[in-house]
C-alpha cells in the first residue's frame, strides 16, 4: 500500500492583537522586571502548621505558579529580552521555580525595589527606555512609572492600574505574565516565528 505524501502544514495565524500605541511603547524592551506575589501568584500567602518545638518558627510557605506564565519567561529569553524579578519575600518554592526556568536575575527579600532594578540595568549595560516592569501594588509603582512599558494585572491596586499602559485580561497567577510577554514578544517582532517554530 503507497503512504500518502505529507502534506507541509499551513502557516498558523496568530489570533492575539494588540493596539499599535502598546507595540511601538514596547518595541525597544530587552528586559522585563516582574513582581512575584500578586503578578507570578495570585497573591495568596500559603503556609503550611506552625512548628510545634519552636512557635517562632514559621511554617513552610507555599507557592502556587502557573505553567503558561512560565513558558512565557521562556519564550522573552528566547527573543532575547531578560526576564528579571524583583520580589520583597523570599521562599524556597520560588527560588526553585526560578532556577528551573533559569531566570539569571533575581532580588529577593527587597521592599525598596528601585536600587535592586537599577543594578540589574546597570548588569546588562541597559536604561529604563528598554525595561518593562509588570506588578501589582504601591511598591512596584518606582519601577512602573520609570519603565518605557508598563504592566498590571486585573486585580491590581487601582493607583498601580493607573499608571499601567496595559492592564491584562487575566488575573496573577493565571496567566497575566504570559500576556505581558505575548505583548512584548509581538512588540519586538519574535511573535509570529516563535508561534511557528511551536506549530510546525
Amino acid at each position: 500500500m503507497n503512504a500518502r505524501p505529507t502534506m507541509p502544514l499551513p502557516a498558523l495565524a496568530p489570533v492575539q492583537r494588540w493596539a499599535p500605541e502598546l507595540l511601538l511603547r514596547a518595541q525597544q524592551v530587552r528586559v522585563a522586571f516582574f513582581d512575584v506575589d500578586g503578578v507570578l501568584t495570585d497573591g495568596g500567602l500559603y503556609f503550611t502548621e506552625y512548628a510545634p518545638a519552636d512557635p517562632r518558627m514559621g511554617g513552610e510557605t507555599i507557592k502556587r505558579f502557573n505553567t503558561l506564565d512560565g513558558h512565557g519567561l521562556r519564550l522573552l529569553q528566547r527573543a532575547g529580552i531578560e526576564p528579571a524579578i524583583v520580589t520583597g519575600r523570599d521562599s524556597r518554592p520560588l527560588r526553585a521555580r526560578l532556577a528551573a526556568l533559569g531566570i539569571a536575575h533575581a532580588h529577593f527579600g527587597t521592599e525598596d525595589k528601585l536600587p535592586a532594578a537599577e543594578a540589574t540595568l546597570a548588569a546588562l549595560g541597559l536604561g529604563w527606555h528598554q525595561a518593562s516592569a509588570m506588578g501589582d501594588d504601591w511598591p512596584d509603582l518606582p519601577l512602573l512609572r520609570r519603565a518605557a512599558f508598563a504592566c498590571a494585572p486585573s486585580g491590581a491596586h487601582a493607583e498601580v492600574a493607573a499608571v499601567a499602559h496595559h492592564v491584562s485580561i487575566a488575573a496573577a497567577g493565571h496567566g497575566a505574565v504570559r500576556e505581558c510577554c505575548d505583548l512584548l514578544l509581538a512588540a519586538t517582532g519574535r511573535y509570529d516565528a516563535l508561534l511557528q517554530d511551536y506549530s510546525r
